[in-house]
C-alpha cells in the first residue's frame, strides 16, 4: 500500500505501473476480453487456471485466490481455528493490514520489535513475546525480503505454533533456495496492483501444502458454502474475480523477470550510494533471495531530504508513517513501546523502483539524493 506521496505528476513517479507492464499490454487487453465475452466472472475456469499456476510457481500443492491480502490472512487464522482468547505476534514494523486481519477474527495482535537491518520480525522478541494464549506469528517478508524462517520455523516447532507467512510484497523471493509461501504453515499474498505481481485492483492468494486447510479457505471465502444454497459454516464474500485471475497469468509469466529487473535497479542504488556515509542501506542475507518491492533506505534528516527529492522532481514515500501499534485502533490497547521499529520509522525513505525504470532514471535518483544528503 502506498502512504505519504511526495506529490502525484512528478518527473519521477515513485512507482509508473503503465510503464513497468507496457510488454504485455496487448496480452493483458487480450486476457480482460476474453474474460469479458466468455459471461462467466466468478469462481470460473481462469481463476482454477491461475490457482494451479500459482501453487507451481510457489511450489506448493495449493492456491486459494482470495479477494486481497489482508483476508488472506484472515481466512488462514480462521481456517487454523484461531479467533477470541488467541494471540498472534505480529511484526510491529507493517502495513497496519497485517494487525487488522488478527482483530477481524477475534484474536489478539501482540506487536513484535524487528530487526534493525531487514525490518523483519526479530525472533528473539517474538521468543520472549511467547505465552499460553500464543496460537500463531506471521512473520512479514517486508519491503521483498524474506524474513529468517528457520528461527521463525524453529521458535514455532518447540511451541506449536501456526505460521503465516505474510508475502504480500514478496512474489518470488526465496529463503534458502525456497520460495516464499511454501515455508509456513500457510502463505498469504496481496495482488493490490502496484505488488510485484499486481491485479487490476484487490486480489490476494492463499498457498499451503495441507489440502484440508486449503479446502477450509475455499469454503470461507465463498459464504461458507461448497455448493449453492449448502452452507456448511460462517463463511465471507472474498473471491478472486475471473478478470483478476486472467490478468494475474499474464503477468505470472513475466515475474521473474521482472523481479530480476528490479534486483539490477536496486544493485545500482546499492553501488551508487554505499560510500554515503549518513545513509543506511538495506543488506539482504546471504540466504535471502529478495525482490525488491520496495527500496528502503535510512536518514535522520528523512524529512528534509524527502522535500529536496521533491523539488528536483523526484516522488518518494514513507513505508510506513505510522506504525500499526501508533494509529488509533491499537494505540490505546496496552500495546508496548516498539523501540527499533519506531526509530525506524522515523528514518525510512522509500525510493522510486520499479521494472519500466531505465538506468539512467536511477542515476538522477542517486545524483538528487547525494545533492540532498
Amino acid at each position: 500500500m502506498q502512504s505519504g506521496s511526495s506529490g502525484a505528476g512528478s518527473e519521477i513517479p515513485f512507482v509508473d505501473v503503465s510503464a513497468a507492464q507496457a510488454d504485455v499490454a496487448d496480452e493483458l487487453a487480450a486476457a480482460v476480453s476474453r474474460v469479458a465475452e466468455s459471461g462467466w466472472y466468478l469462481l470460473g475456469p481462469e481463476l482454477e487456471r491461475f490457482e494451479e499456476d500459482f501453487a507451481r510457481y510457489c511450489e506448493v500443492g495449493y492456491c486459494v485466490g482470495v479477494g486481497s491480502g489482508m483476508s488472506a490472512i484472515e481466512l488462514s487464522l480462521r481456517a487454523l481455528g484461531i479467533g477470541p482468547g488467541d494471540e498472534v505476534l505480529v511484526p510491529a514494523y507493517t502495513w497496519i493490514a497485517t494487525w487488522l486481519a488478527v482483530s477481524q477474527v477475534g484474536a489478539r495482535p501482540i506487536g513484535v520489535d524487528v530487526d534493525p537491518t531487514s525490518y523483519n520480525i526479530d525472533p528473539d522478541a517474538a521468543r520472549a513475546a511467547v505465552n499460553e494464549r500464543t496460537a500463531a506469528i506471521i512473520p512479514v517478508h517486508l519491503r521483498g525480503e524474506p524474513a529468517d524462517m528457520d528461527a521463525i520455523e524453529e521458535l514455532a516447532h518447540a511451541r506449536k505454533l501456526a505460521v503465516i507467512e505474510d508475502a504480500a510484497q514478496a512474489h518470488g523471493a526465496r529463503h534458502h533456495g525456497r520460495r516464499v509461501g511454501s515455508l509456513g504453515t500457510v502463505g498469504a499474498f496481496s495482488f493490490y496492483p502496484i505488488k510485484n505481481l499486481g491485479a487490476f485492483g484487490d486480489g490476494g492468494a492463499v498457498t499451503t501444502d495441507d489440502e484440508a486447510l486449503a479446502e477450509k479457505v475455499r469454503l470461507l471465502r465463498n459464504y461458507g458454502m461448497r455448493n449453492r444454497y449448502e452452507v456448511e459454516t460462517a463463511g465471507v464474500n472474498s473471491r478472486l474475480a475471473e478478470i483478476q485471475a486472467a490478468v494475474l497469468q499474464v503477468k505470472l509469466s513475466r515475474l521473474d523477470a521482472w523481479n530480476a529487473r528490479r534486483r539490477e535497479l536496486a544493485g545500482r542504488y546499492l553501488d551508487g550510494l554505499r560510500d554515503l556515509a549518513p545513509v543506511a542501506l538495506p543488506e539482504a542475507r546471504d540466504w535471502a533471495e529478495p525482490v525488491w518491492h520496495l527500496f528502503v533506505l535510512g536518514h535522520d534528516r528523512r524529512d528534509f531530504c524527502r522535500e529536496r527529492l521533491a523539488e528536483a522532481g523526484i516522488e518518494t514515500l514513507v513505508h510506513y508513517p505510522v506504525l500499526p501499534h501508533m494509529a488509533p485502533p491499537y494505540r490505546d490497547s496496552g500495546a508496548s513501546p516498539q523501540p527499533v521499529a519506531e526509530r525506524l520509522g522515523r528514518r525510512a525513505l522509500s525510493l522510486p523502483l520499479h521494472p519500466g525504470m531505465d538506468d539512467e532514471t536511477v542515476d538522477r535518483v542517486i545524483d538528487a539524493l547525494r545533492d540532498a544528503c
